[in-house]
């Protein structure tokens, strides 16, 4: 049976949690594509079961809530008759992160739609060991969402934001830049949100850190995913990365130390299933 061995499979999962394509990591270590794929599905599958089974009763205080938009195998506009609407096109990734900690406590992949937001704030209150305040975007099914887990057991709050025409650099076609933002607006939605802790600064930062570490979320490039499994496994490889192996640079210490689940930094090895 052919198996590839420790050490290589070490030196893909490395290449890929620091931010290479497939064929870029099979032509960094010397193996085929499929290969990649197959390692990466594997570990992506182990590293869901384990933030599933570790990231668990965390004493949050305050937790901001986004999505960021990817596609898989083509953008939605470019879906026909045949394409299977809920494996292809448009997929968000709803992210829930403590902002002490900066733990990412829950995240899912999905469609932007009320079934999305539900499953992630379900998940999200099944983790928590008390009270938050939670703060979101402006999205309506946020709303239906948190109303219907947390009820009235909850500090809530959305900052809505009201964007502008995008705006170009002064070289480029101005769909190149970013849409301007307008205006902000904290709105108090349920209990008593703290004014000065509304914010989705760390979440928003998050998206970032995801567009960086990730090759399939670059922006404007032929770099996406093929799959929706292959986006699900990478998204869990990059948070299990995220939240036990990488020291943050503020903390000095990874989110899963800051938080209390762990006590030590684990190793790249300790992701791969056995």
């Amino acid at each position: 049976m052919n198996i590839t061995p420790l050490e290589r499979q070490i030196q893909i999962t490395n290449a890929l949690v620091e931010g290479n394509s497939i064929r870029a990591t099979a032509r960094m270590t010397g193996v085929e594509h499929k290969t990649v794929l197959r390692i990466l599905a594997r570990i992506g599958e182990g590293c869901a079961k384990l933030l599933d089974e570790k990231i668990r009763r965390v004493p949050a205080k305050r937790v901001e809530v986004d999505e960021i938009w990817t596609y898989v195998f083509k953008k939605e506009r470019r879906l026909t008759d045949e394409d299977d609407p809920a494996e292809r096109g448009d997929q968000y990734v709803f992210v829930a992160i403590e902002a002490e900690s900066k733990l990412v406590i829950s995240h899912c992949v999905g469609k932007r739609d009320l079934r999305t937001a539900i499953t992630l704030v379900d998940d999200l209150q099944s983790r928590l060991t008390s009270r938050i305040q939670l703060t979101t975007d402006g999205f309506t099914a946020y709303l239906t969402a948190v109303e219907a887990v947390f009820g009235a057991d909850v500090d809530y709050a959305q900052l809505v934001k009201v964007y502008g025409s995008r705006k170009g650099d002064g070289e480029g076609p101005a769909w190149y830049g970013p849409a301007e933002v307008i205006e902000v607006t904290p709105i108090k939605v349920t209990g008593e949100p703290r004014p000065s802790l509304i914010s989705t600064s760390y979440v928003e930062r998050q998206n970032l850190s995801m567009r960086m570490g990730m090759r399939r979320f670059t922006r404007l490039t032929n770099a996406f995913s093929k799959k929706l499994a292959n986006l699900r496994a990478a998204v869990a490889l990059y948070f299990a990365h995220y939240n036990f192996v990488r020291i943050h640079q503020t903390l000095r210490v990874t989110p899963a130390m800051a938080a209390g689940i762990t006590d030590h930094v684990w190793d790249l090895t300790d992701l791969l299933p056995n």
